[in-house]
């Protein structure tokens, strides 16, 4: 199987590293984004070498478009031409009301969520497109099941971030179809990850499990074999599409 490259963002935990790990599992060589925690990256890593596969740890605020550009020189030089692209770096925060929400905190959220899916899709359509002389590859943002329900009396800010991210998904995927990308997006439900202990809540997933149809959470693995489906050739004609997966909800 020849070996392809794919960034994985915010990859040292919970979806990002199942994604990562399921990527190594089918043939890619995985570049591993992460933000603070530089020995949980480097354990991601080592399951993807483990599999055969060659990975490398990037520290990149995708906020910073100064370190993005660095992250992306950085994944040129050691792993070489990018064909894939999974944007999961995102935040939440700390329940809240609109009429509680900071700027401060609107600038933060979408910073992350949104501007940072933004610069990464530009720089990997740079590497990909072919206008470029690139080979194509296909890009893969995480929206949220919030960007349908709205978030109400928990995070509007948040699941508005994932609106854009919609928005964002379907604009992009008509934009490059002609230039060899395609751009899809997973919508995660309530999924058992730490993101919900960085939100102030850590038992989150499993209180909210009467509201899921399933009745449970989902798992980061169930998650991943989705954004795997829609990195691989098996999708080769699917662009534009969002996936729910949450369990009903």
């Amino acid at each position: 199987m020849a070996a392809r490259t794919v960034l994985v963002t915010g990859a040292s935990r919970g979806i990002g590293a199942a994604s990562a790990i399921a990527c190594a599992q089918q043939g890619w060589d995985v570049a591993i984004n992460y933000t603070r925690d530089a020995r949980a990256a480097e354990a991601v890593a080592t399951q993807v070498r483990a599999l055969g596969r060659r990975a490398v740890v990037v520290p990149a605020d995708v906020a910073d478009e100064a370190a993005v550009l660095a992250m992306f020189a950085r994944i040129d030089a050691e792993l070489g031409a990018l064909a894939g692209l999974v944007n999961n770096a995102g935040v939440v925060d700390v329940q809240a009301r609109v009429d509680e929400v900071s700027v401060a905190r609107l600038q933060r959220l979408f910073a992350i969520n949104v501007f940072g899916s933004f610069v990464c899709a530009r720089e990997a359509i740079k590497r990909m497109s072919t206008k470029y002389g690139g080979a194509g590859g296909a890009i893969v943002n995480l929206s949220s099941v919030a960007a349908r329900l709205g978030g109400p009396g928990w995070y509007v800010d948040y699941a508005a971030t994932k609106g854009a991210i919609d928005t964002f998904t379907t604009g992009l995927a008509r934009e490059v179809a002609a230039e060899g990308i395609r751009v899809n997006a997973v919508r995660p439900g309530i999924i058992e990850t730490d993101i919900h202990a960085s939100g102030g809540q850590p038992g989150r997933a499993q209180a909210l499990s009467s509201l899921i149809p399933m009745q449970r959470p989902g798992t980061a693995d169930e998650v991943a074999a989705a954004i795997v489906w829609l990195l691989s050739d098996a999708a080769r004609y699917t662009t534009g599409a969002i996936i729910d997966v949450s369990g009903g909800r």
